[in-house]
């Protein structure tokens, strides 16, 4: 930093080196009243524009600790985007990494060189920072519904969407060929806004994208403004993308399109993010890599065997189960049959899940044991009862056939009173003085 042309922020708001905050703040409310254009007179107004602006850069930087920090350790070239390394008019940390480490940059990737060492091609040296790289645009997240079939099998489906793209005509300008820009008044060609956002019981200042000139720091008037993108420097233009959905993938997976989302001048576009949504199924319910499904059966095939189809598969197959006596066993209300390898695809892989069948076996309707030649037949066959309960006492009592369980607890038998209560109406009362 060079002293005589770089202006020392510190005596622009009248304020000693170790000033703090509150301090730097109130020096500026100061200056600022004083100095502001709409405060002076007309012939005056020119330079009262000049001197004001002063006071805001100096304020942005000194009253910020990140940027006061780097100022007092480099002077303004860290923010002069004229000079080798500046910033120009918006914080990148990378920029300021770059300033305060020797110029990493591009990454880890270039290191640069000691100060040109012999022997190490494409290493530019410590002394610069290299290359400005872009900085990249915000990503897009969009939440994509999917049913279970789609993950079972997976997919690739084509779309249309409408994304905001660099204006062809200007190039990004968004002024015509040979007009010149003049600086925001929103943000003072900063390009970046300090905005109070809201946090919980908290106000918190944070740095925003100025909506005003989106980002440039300078603006076009309005018959210099390009005739299609009318100054705003991107254009909605619609293009054809393919969303790839891998089998196996799970609800909450991320699909990244790179690039993909709205483009703005002097920045990569940020990535287009399709987050899964799976869709709840009729017959599976998905547990990891495992899917689970309730097969009903009916009392003689539950006793007797079954071999059938039993349930259709995410691909349409038919899942077929041969339970048949005397291999099988009896099935019972809420087993499980485990298929292995019926499951869902494991991601990247060759493996697959399992399949888990939970019995559900169906009565007979109660009109349908009707015959006592088969109700009889079927207690002849059937186990016979546990051996009868002996008690002193047998009450017979009444009861609903169909209940519901959930109700258990809910009802009320009476409500409790308490004596000490009771005893307190008939006692003798004070009286009262």
């Amino acid at each position: 930093m060079d002293s005589m042309e770089d202006p020392d922020l510190y005596s622009i708001l009248g304020v000693g080196r170790q000033a703090s905050q509150s301090e730097i703040k109130k020096a500026y409310h100061k200056l600022a009243l004083a100095h502001h254009p709409d405060k002076v007179a007309v012939e005056e107004r020119e330079t009262a524009e000049i001197k004001f602006k002063s006071i805001s850069s100096a304020y942005d930087i000194l009253y910020d600790e990140e940027k006061r920090e780097v100022y007092d350790t480099h002077g303004m070239a860290a923010f002069d985007g004229s000079r080798p390394g500046g910033m120009g008019g918006g914080m990148d940390m990378e920029d300021i990494l770059a300033q305060m480490f020797g110029g990493m940059g591009g990454g880890m990737g270039g290191m640069g060189g000691m100060g040109g060492m012999p022997g190490m091609p494409g290493m530019p040296g410590m002394n610069g920072a290299g290359p400005k790289k872009p900085r990249k645009g915000p990503n897009e997240e969009i939440p994509y519904t999917v049913t279970l079939e789609t993950l079972y099998t997976g997919k690739s489906q084509k779309f249309t969407a409408t994304k905001n793209v660099i204006c062809g005509h200007c190039r990004g300008k968004g002024g015509k060929n040979h007009a010149k820009p003049r600086d925001c008044s929103a943000c003072r060609g900063q390009g970046v806004k300090q905005v109070l956002q809201q946090s919980g019981p908290f106000l918190s200042q944070q740095m925003v994208q100025c909506d005003s000139c989106q980002g440039a720091g300078n603006v076009y008037g309005e018959k210099d403004r390009c005739k299609r993108c009318k100054g705003k420097r991107t254009v909605s233009e619609r293009k054809t993308l393919e969303l790839y959905i891998p089998r196996g993938s799970h609800d909450g997976d991320k699909i990244i399109l790179q690039g993909e989302a709205d483009q703005a001048p002097d920045q990569e576009p940020g990535d287009l993010v399709f987050v899964l949504e799976e869709k709840k199924h009729d017959i599976f319910d998905r547990a990891g890599d495992d899917l689970v499904a309730e097969i009903d059966v009916t009392l003689a095939e539950a006793l007797c065997g079954l071999s059938r189809v039993v349930v259709k598969h995410l691909d349409g197959r038919g899942i077929h189960i041969n339970h048949e006596k005397p291999k099988g066993g009896i099935l019972r209300p809420m087993q499980a049959l485990k298929v292995h390898g019926e499951g869902m695809p494991v991601k990247k892989s060759e493996a697959r899940g399992n399949l888990y069948l939970t019995v559900h076996v169906e009565f007979p309707e109660d009109d349908e044991l009707q015959d006592e030649k088969v109700t009889s037949t079927l207690k002849e066959i059937l186990p016979k009862p546990a051996p009868p309960i002996e008690a002193d006492t047998v009450d017979e009592v009444e009861y609903e056939e169909h209940a519901d369980i959930d109700e258990a607890g809910g009802e009320k038998s009476g409500t409790w009173e308490d004596e000490e209560d009771d005893d307190e109406e008939g006692r003798p009362q004070c009286a009262q003085q």
